[in-house]
């Protein structure tokens, strides 16, 4: 038996899928806000790799603070420009010395994050991009409890988080819509479409509204008419192909609502990030990949805290893990809330407070097979700490 206070309970409230609204939103790779998350994480990964290259272990580093500020530019159908630069800041802290030794050369950094951004925003150039990091040194205090090894590491500070399972047919529905337009076969079949593609999902009753805010790429839009057909062609292929592989429920489609006679949604690399819009860590999507006000959620930044003891990262993977590998071993299970609340200073793998809300299932015929669920994911610190590097888990 774990040493943590653990207690499971049957919920009494609504299931997602039964409320009479809902409403769900995703931020894609594209948007301002998810690029930030990312340049953030890109960040960490980078430092977590140089620091076990160069001493064996990830060594004290959080770097999740980020803004981006929109740059200029003319788009204009068959090809425009940006005439000012994208500039994205990163602040944190990061053990930068050992020994008196330089451990990393921030230009290289820098240059790292805009090879990311690129590799994002595929029509992004260097030339659009200005990335400055700007990194100290941790606090003592902080440093002192902080220890890459064989023990399970101590929290660094006292935090919460939330994961649940299953996802509703709404937040399946936005989440496979704007994964497949920035997919490679999204891109094929829709050349035009940029990455900055945000999907709002409300549901009134059994009737869906998305509605998709899309950049096209102005190179790839000879005119007026042929933006208005592709619009009219991504949304037939939407409503006749595609929400029928996520629900059964009537789905509308609004695609660009904010164009007008005089101004469309017409962007030179794809993101407004170029022109329209800037981004900042957290403000985008919550830590499963969508923004859901209906169900209990951490306000917390995932993107850029350090993988090894900062529990506001590692439980919003735990929570979601213990989530659903519930609904997993118990199929009866219809909707699972996990909430794990950290002690800062004590190890993370003895949380202050495990909560399991359950739907569906008698609690006592399913509470000891919970306890080892939540055990075993808290005893797999070490395979959640490496998955953060080798971007297992998704995070934004």
């Amino acid at each position: 038996m774990s040493k943590y206070y653990f207690e499971a309970r049957e919920g009494r409230d609504f299931l997602a899928d039964e409320m009479p609204v809902e409403i769900v939103e995703r931020k894609g790779k594209g948007h301002p806000d998810s690029l930030c998350d990312g340049a953030a994480e890109e960040l960490s990964v980078a430092l977590s790799e140089i620091y076990r290259q160069k001493t064996g272990y990830i060594l004290h580093h959080n770097v999740d603070k980020a803004v981006l500020v929109g740059g200029s530019s003319k788009a204009a159908f068959g090809g425009g420009q940006v005439t000012e630069p994208i500039n994205v800041y990163i602040v944190g802290r990061a053990t930068e010395k050992i020994n008196n030794q330089d451990l990393f050369d921030r230009s290289q950094l820098e240059k790292r994050i805009k090879g990311w951004l690129m590799s994002q925003v595929r029509n992004l150039r260097e030339e659009h991009l200005d990335v400055s990091l700007l990194i100290r040194p941790g606090s003592d205090d902080l440093v002192s409890i902080f220890e890459d090894n064989e023990q399970p590491p101590r929290a660094n500070d006292t935090s919460l988080a939330v994961g649940y399972a299953p996802l509703s047919d709404l937040e399946r529905l936005v989440m496979e819509t704007e994964k497949f337009l920035n997919s490679p076969e999204g891109k094929q079949k829709f050349p035009a479409l940029g990455e900055d593609i945000k999907v709002m999902g409300v549901r009134k009753y059994d009737d869906i509204t998305l509605t998709i805010a899309a950049a096209f790429v102005d190179k790839e839009v000879p005119g007026r008419e042929q933006y208005e057909e592709m619009k009219k062609e991504l949304s037939r292929f939407l409503l006749e192909e595609f929400v029928l592989r996520y629900t059964r429920r009537r789905v509308s489609v609004v695609l660009n609502h904010a164009d007008t006679e005089k101004s469309v949604y017409l962007t030179v690399t794809g993101t407004s990030a170029e022109a329209g819009d800037d981004g900042q860590v957290g403000r985008g999507n919550r830590a499963n990949g969508l923004i859901t006000p209906y169900r209990p959620m951490s306000l917390e930044a995932v993107a850029g805290k350090n993988p090894v003891s900062h529990v506001g990262k590692i439980y919003s993977i735990m929570s979601q893990l213990i989530a659903e590998r519930i609904v997993q071993t118990f199929p009866e299970v219809k909707q699972t809330y996990v909430y794990m609340v950290s002690s800062i200073n004590e190890p993370i793998t003895e949380p202050q407070a495990v909560n399991v809300e359950l739907w569906g299932v008698e609690v006592s015929r399913v509470r000891q097979e919970i306890n080892r669920i939540a055990d075993e994911v808290l005893g797999s610190w070490k395979e959640i700490r490496d998955g953060f590097i080798t971007r297992r888990w998704s995070i934004y």
